[in-house]
């Protein structure tokens, strides 16, 4: 089911989910440029007590970020051109030390990217001002 959500709403929404996730939890993020993507992991990460602003890693690939239970890690694979540059990520160590791992763009790292414990899809929908958040798992 796809929630239609505000902007305002989104946020309130990513929040609350980064409040409530597990300790070493791997969420990934699919949906089409401009979708609210990195709006929502900025929300997720301030659930999870990240205090300064989350950027995009598009060109870093890889942000850490101090959280309230430890680090946060954002990826960003849309730069990856083929997914076996995800090889290079250590992934098993990432979600070891990691309160969660957030990933925008996960279809890009391919067979790489270990099961996601919430896999959520965001959607641009007829009304410019709203947004759509679907759970996939």
């Amino acid at each position: 089911m796809v929630r239609s959500l505000t902007e305002a709403e989104l946020i309130a929404a990513g929040e609350a989910l980064g409040r409530g996730l597990e300790p070493g939890a791997l969420l990934t993020l699919e949906g089409e440029l401009g979708a609210g993507k990195t709006t929502f992991a900025q929300a997720v990460s301030r659930g999870l007590g990240v205090r300064e602003p989350a950027t995009s890693p598009t060109y870093a690939l890889v942000h850490r970020y101090a959280g309230r239970r430890g680090p946060v890690f954002h990826l960003d694979c849309y730069r990856l051109r083929s997914p076996d540059e995800a090889a290079d990520l250590d992934w098993q160590g990432l979600l070891a030390e990691g309160d969660a791992v957030i990933v925008e763009w996960p279809e890009r790292a391919g067979a790489w990217l270990p099961p996601p414990s919430h896999r959520l899809r965001l959607t641009h929908l007829p009304d410019p001002d709203r947004r759509g958040l679907e759970v996939l798992g």
